[in-house]
């Protein structure tokens, strides 16, 4: 792929020629949100979900705007028609818009909308196993009422940098008590004596779309599951484990802090990636 181009506002500009002022305030103060969402074929994946965590989000930031669904997905795939693409990456980002210098009591009513998208590549057959190992920072508590997919990411940077740059390697956040949290761009599942386990919005992670998805498979596939709050024994303990995110997919994990796992792609797993993947051809 060549030089990207992105949606700014509108219009379609290269990425050199890609700005945002320095009197917005996502650059200013991290007000802003973001969502991550794959194209396959063309076709938007669990749009529904992601635009309505989206509208959520800029709700709860007090960010007024006139954008639809439609509006948005159509946005997205022009972008992605402009690069070229047809199974894509796709970042959406709104700011706050350009209000200067200081905090304001009132909605922000200039918000900006900037769409990146890359080319991504095929979700293997036989998946690559990551190995998950656990960082010294803590899971912070969500700065409002809940964890929005927010421009406030710094502890997930953090997380990043003590975890490295092996790409296999996925960072594991714990909470400040020492629960299972999530992965630095992941939710994390894990299968005991045949029941699916999660970690619930009570350890201020991300209620990530494909966890919300995955959850929905396990339920139509009588795989029983439970949420709540987990102390890391309990992974240490799984007889499979895996990560999830909107571009990956279902990832299984091999091993955690060094200690290998039962196995690597267990039956659980091996049945929700296969039904994850019926869902994308449908």
């Amino acid at each position: 792929m060549s030089e990207m181009l992105l949606y700014i506002n509108g219009e379609i500009v290269s990425e050199e020629n890609a700005v945002v002022s320095v009197m917005d305030h996502g650059f200013l103060y991290g007000v802003g949100l973001f969502e991550t969402v794959r194209i396959y074929d063309g076709k938007l994946f669990l749009w529904k979900e992601h635009v309505a965590r989206l509208m959520a989000g800029l709700s709860a930031l007090h960010i007024t705007h006139d954008w639809t669904a439609d509006f948005l997905a159509e946005a997205v795939l022009h972008t992605v028609q402009a690069n070229g693409l047809q199974d894509a990456y796709v970042r959406l980002n709104v700011t706050g818009g350009a209000e200067g210098v200081g905090l304001i009591a009132g909605p922000y009513t200039k918000p900006s909308l900037f769409i990146f998208v890359k080319p991504v590549a095929p979700i293997p057959a036989h998946p690559s196993a990551k190995r998950l190992q656990t960082v010294s920072i803590p899971r912070q508590t969500p700065e409002g009422q809940r964890r929005y997919k927010s421009h406030n990411f710094l502890n997930n940077v953090l997380a990043k940098q003590e975890a490295g740059p092996d790409l296999q390697v996925e960072g594991l956040l714990l909470t400040r008590e020492g629960y299972v949290a999530e992965g630095v761009v992941s939710n994390v599942f894990w299968v005991r004596d045949h029941i699916l386990y999660t970690p619930s919005t009570a350890a201020g992670i991300l209620e990530g779309v494909t966890r919300g998805f995955v959850l929905t498979l396990a339920r139509q596939l009588g795989i029983p599951w439970q949420e709540g709050l987990y102390p890391l024994d309990q992974l240490y303990g799984a007889d499979e484990v895996f990560v999830t995110n909107s571009i990956q997919e279902i990832v299984p994990v091999s091993q955690i802090d060094g200690n290998m796992l039962p196995t690597a792609y267990g039956a659980v797993t091996k049945r929700l990636r296969e039904a994850y993947r019926d869902a994308v051809a449908l």
